[in-house]
Protein backbone atom coordinates (compact mmCIF):
# COMPACT_ATOMS: atom_id res chain seq x y z
CA UNK A 1 0.00 0.00 0.00
CA UNK A 2 1.42 3.89 -0.93
CA UNK A 3 1.12 6.24 1.72
CA UNK A 4 0.85 9.52 0.47
CA UNK A 5 1.56 12.55 2.45
CA UNK A 6 -0.68 15.80 1.79
CA UNK A 7 0.59 19.11 2.81
CA UNK A 8 0.14 23.06 2.20
CA UNK A 9 0.06 26.18 4.10
CA UNK A 10 -3.70 27.43 5.65
CA UNK A 11 -5.54 28.35 2.67
CA UNK A 12 -3.67 26.69 -0.32
CA UNK A 13 -6.48 23.87 -1.25
CA UNK A 14 -5.97 20.74 0.89
CA UNK A 15 -9.49 20.00 1.50
CA UNK A 16 -10.53 20.33 -1.60
CA UNK A 17 -7.47 17.89 -2.41
CA UNK A 18 -8.66 15.24 0.12
CA UNK A 19 -12.09 15.42 -1.60
CA UNK A 20 -10.82 14.22 -4.77
CA UNK A 21 -8.91 11.47 -2.85
CA UNK A 22 -12.24 10.62 -1.11
CA UNK A 23 -14.27 10.05 -4.13
CA UNK A 24 -11.88 7.75 -5.50
CA UNK A 25 -12.14 5.70 -2.66
CA UNK A 26 -8.75 6.39 -1.25
CA UNK A 27 -9.06 6.89 2.80
CA UNK A 28 -8.02 9.77 4.05
CA UNK A 29 -6.76 10.69 7.65
CA UNK A 30 -7.22 14.40 8.32
CA UNK A 31 -4.83 15.53 11.08
CA UNK A 32 -6.80 18.73 11.78
CA UNK A 33 -10.11 16.99 12.09
CA UNK A 34 -8.57 14.81 14.52
CA UNK A 35 -7.41 18.02 16.23
CA UNK A 36 -10.43 19.27 16.70
CA UNK A 37 -11.85 15.71 17.78
CA UNK A 38 -9.71 15.77 20.76
CA UNK A 39 -10.26 19.29 21.70
CA UNK A 40 -14.12 19.16 21.45
CA UNK A 41 -16.06 17.93 24.91
CA UNK A 42 -14.77 14.87 26.28
CA UNK A 43 -12.27 15.11 23.80
CA UNK A 44 -8.66 13.35 25.00
CA UNK A 45 -6.50 16.26 25.11
CA UNK A 46 -9.17 18.90 27.14
CA UNK A 47 -7.39 18.24 30.57
CA UNK A 48 -3.95 18.26 29.54
CA UNK A 49 -4.46 21.63 27.47
CA UNK A 50 -6.29 23.01 30.15
CA UNK A 51 -3.61 22.05 32.54
CA UNK A 52 -0.93 23.75 30.23
CA UNK A 53 -2.84 26.43 29.47
CA UNK A 54 -5.51 27.68 32.42
CA UNK A 55 -8.45 29.39 31.22
CA UNK A 56 -8.75 27.87 27.71
CA UNK A 57 -11.55 25.31 28.13
CA UNK A 58 -15.06 26.60 28.46
CA UNK A 59 -17.64 23.98 29.06
CA UNK A 60 -15.89 21.10 28.78
CA UNK A 61 -13.84 21.83 25.45
CA UNK A 62 -10.92 23.97 24.02
CA UNK A 63 -11.74 27.30 23.54
CA UNK A 64 -9.42 27.21 20.04
CA UNK A 65 -9.59 31.51 19.94
CA UNK A 66 -8.49 31.44 23.48
CA UNK A 67 -5.42 28.58 22.88
CA UNK A 68 -4.48 30.55 19.60
CA UNK A 69 -3.90 33.79 21.90
CA UNK A 70 -2.31 31.52 24.21
CA UNK A 71 0.41 29.93 22.27
CA UNK A 72 0.52 32.52 18.82
CA UNK A 73 3.60 34.26 18.56
CA UNK A 74 5.20 32.30 21.68
CA UNK A 75 7.55 30.10 20.52
CA UNK A 76 7.65 28.09 24.32
CA UNK A 77 3.92 27.87 24.82
CA UNK A 78 3.54 26.57 21.04
CA UNK A 79 5.99 23.79 21.77
CA UNK A 80 4.38 22.79 25.03
CA UNK A 81 0.65 22.51 23.09
CA UNK A 82 3.19 20.26 19.79
CA UNK A 83 3.99 17.98 22.56
CA UNK A 84 0.29 17.22 23.85
CA UNK A 85 -1.16 17.04 20.72
CA UNK A 86 1.36 15.70 18.00
CA UNK A 87 1.88 12.95 20.12
CA UNK A 88 -1.82 11.77 20.01
CA UNK A 89 -2.56 12.87 16.18
CA UNK A 90 0.29 10.56 15.56
CA UNK A 91 -1.16 7.67 17.31
CA UNK A 92 -4.28 8.05 15.29
CA UNK A 93 -2.42 8.15 12.19
CA UNK A 94 -0.68 5.14 13.07
CA UNK A 95 -4.18 3.11 13.76
CA UNK A 96 -6.00 4.67 10.46
CA UNK A 97 -2.85 3.33 8.34
CA UNK A 98 -2.92 -0.13 10.20
CA UNK A 99 -6.90 -0.17 9.50
CA UNK A 100 -6.84 0.85 5.52
CA UNK A 101 -3.85 -2.10 4.78
CA UNK A 102 -6.28 -4.79 6.69
CA UNK A 103 -8.80 -3.52 4.36
CA UNK A 104 -6.26 -4.21 1.43
CA UNK A 105 -6.49 -0.68 0.37
CA UNK A 106 -3.85 0.14 -2.43
CA UNK A 107 -3.64 3.71 -0.83
CA UNK A 108 -4.42 6.09 1.92
CA UNK A 109 -3.47 9.67 2.03
CA UNK A 110 -2.47 11.64 5.80
CA UNK A 111 -3.62 15.00 5.53
CA UNK A 112 -1.16 16.95 7.96
CA UNK A 113 -0.67 20.57 7.32
CA UNK A 114 2.53 20.65 9.44
CA UNK A 115 3.91 17.38 7.83
CA UNK A 116 7.18 18.79 7.34
CA UNK A 117 7.47 20.76 10.17
CA UNK A 118 6.57 17.23 12.37
CA UNK A 119 8.86 14.95 10.04
CA UNK A 120 5.77 13.14 8.62
CA UNK A 121 8.03 12.76 5.15
CA UNK A 122 9.60 9.70 6.45
CA UNK A 123 6.34 7.90 7.25
CA UNK A 124 5.04 8.43 3.72
CA UNK A 125 5.99 6.93 0.38
CA UNK A 126 4.85 10.17 -1.61
CA UNK A 127 4.67 13.96 -0.58
CA UNK A 128 1.68 15.96 -2.60
CA UNK A 129 2.28 19.49 -1.44
CA UNK A 130 -1.11 22.30 -2.57
CA UNK A 131 0.17 25.40 -3.64
CA UNK A 132 -1.50 28.53 -4.55
CA UNK A 133 0.01 32.34 -4.66
CA UNK A 134 -0.38 34.56 -1.32
CA UNK A 135 -2.81 36.55 -2.33
CA UNK A 136 -5.55 33.54 -3.56
CA UNK A 137 -3.92 32.06 0.08
CA UNK A 138 -5.42 35.22 1.86
CA UNK A 139 -8.45 35.38 0.25
CA UNK A 140 -9.48 32.04 0.85
CA UNK A 141 -8.91 32.07 4.61
CA UNK A 142 -10.96 35.70 5.09
CA UNK A 143 -13.79 34.29 3.36
CA UNK A 144 -13.38 30.86 5.43
CA UNK A 145 -11.99 32.14 9.47
CA UNK A 146 -13.15 34.75 11.56
CA UNK A 147 -9.49 36.01 11.85
CA UNK A 148 -7.64 39.30 11.32
CA UNK A 149 -5.00 40.13 8.71
CA UNK A 150 -2.69 40.12 11.62
CA UNK A 151 -3.88 36.35 13.37
CA UNK A 152 -3.70 35.09 9.60
CA UNK A 153 0.35 36.53 8.71
CA UNK A 154 1.38 34.96 12.45
CA UNK A 155 -0.50 31.44 11.31
CA UNK A 156 1.09 31.88 8.20
CA UNK A 157 4.86 33.06 9.33
CA UNK A 158 4.76 29.87 11.91
CA UNK A 159 4.33 27.23 8.85
CA UNK A 160 7.24 26.34 6.57
CA UNK A 161 7.19 28.45 3.45
CA UNK A 162 5.29 27.77 0.79
CA UNK A 163 8.46 28.16 -1.98
CA UNK A 164 10.48 25.48 0.45
CA UNK A 165 7.33 23.14 0.72
CA UNK A 166 7.32 22.90 -3.23
CA UNK A 167 10.85 22.56 -3.15
CA UNK A 168 11.08 19.44 -1.06
CA UNK A 169 7.59 17.96 -2.77
CA UNK A 170 7.56 14.93 -5.02
CA UNK A 171 4.49 15.98 -6.74
CA UNK A 172 3.38 19.93 -6.18
CA UNK A 173 -0.50 20.79 -7.53
CA UNK A 174 -1.35 24.10 -8.38
CA UNK A 175 -4.15 25.34 -6.73
CA UNK A 176 -4.39 29.44 -7.73
CA UNK A 177 -5.36 28.70 -11.20
CA UNK A 178 -8.87 27.82 -11.42
CA UNK A 179 -11.00 24.08 -9.35
CA UNK A 180 -11.21 22.51 -12.93
CA UNK A 181 -7.09 22.68 -13.48
CA UNK A 182 -6.48 21.58 -9.79
CA UNK A 183 -8.81 18.37 -10.61
CA UNK A 184 -7.53 17.67 -13.27
CA UNK A 185 -4.32 17.33 -12.10
CA UNK A 186 -5.13 15.71 -9.07
CA UNK A 187 -7.19 12.97 -11.24
CA UNK A 188 -4.16 12.53 -12.86
CA UNK A 189 -2.17 11.95 -9.73
CA UNK A 190 -4.61 9.14 -8.47
CA UNK A 191 -4.24 6.99 -12.02
CA UNK A 192 -0.62 7.24 -11.57
CA UNK A 193 -0.97 6.19 -8.09
CA UNK A 194 -3.80 3.46 -8.19
CA UNK A 195 -2.56 2.15 -12.35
Amino acid sequence: MKVLGLTGGIGMGKSTAAAAFRRARIPVFDADAAVHRMQARGGRAVRAIEAAFPGTVRDGAVDRVALRHAVLGKPDALKRLEGILHPMVQQEECEFVARARRHGKRAAVLDIPLLFETHGERRVDHVIVVSAPRSVQMQRIRARRRMSDADIKAVIARQMPDAEKRRRADTVIRTGLSRHSSLKALNRLIREVLG
